[in-house]
């Protein structure tokens, strides 16, 4: 009877084992992108006046997964606002870094760069541009043929 409850409890042991794996796997350090299909806009994206991005400062646009900053008055820098360790979206910015409220990563919202881990991949940068008075981010529409 002994030899059948250890090999059970060695078993139990190996299964229980096996899960963890699988729990430290999908929550990778070495994820590049997180869960997102695609992290920055595909499309063009209105984001509002660029006077609501201070000047030294960033900006969250949280629904549209970007965040910009202003180096200098009428310079901007995007960059994606979805965390690439697990790909959730960042939810403030404090003291020029970004935070993931998933697993604590910090983003650098001047450069972009992984502060913090477990992200080590840097935010993919996203064009920002001003059109028609309106900060602008992702690629530009084709033209219409």
């Amino acid at each position: 009877m002994s030899g059948q409850s250890t090999r059970r409890t060695v078993l139990k042991g190996a299964a229980l084992a096996g899960a963890a794996g699988l729990g430290v796997a999908a929550c990778s350090t070495d994820s590049k992108l997180g869960h997102a299909q695609v992290p920055t806009p595909t499309a063009p994206v209105a984001l509002g006046s660029p006077d609501e991005v201070p000047v030294g400062g960033a900006k969250l646009y949280r629904e549209q997964r970007v965040l910009v900053s202003c180096p200098a008055k009428g310079e901007y820098k995007a960059f994606s606002a979805q965390c690439t360790h697990a790909g959730c979206v960042l939810d403030k910015i404090e003291d020029n870094e970004g935070n993931c409220p998933c697993h604590g990563s910090r983003f650098d919202v001047t450069t972009g760069k992984a502060l913090k881990g477990p992200a080590t991949v840097p935010l993919p940068a996203v064009e920002v541009r001003v059109e028609d008075g309106r900060l602008v981010a992702g690629p530009k529409a084709a033209p219409s043929a």
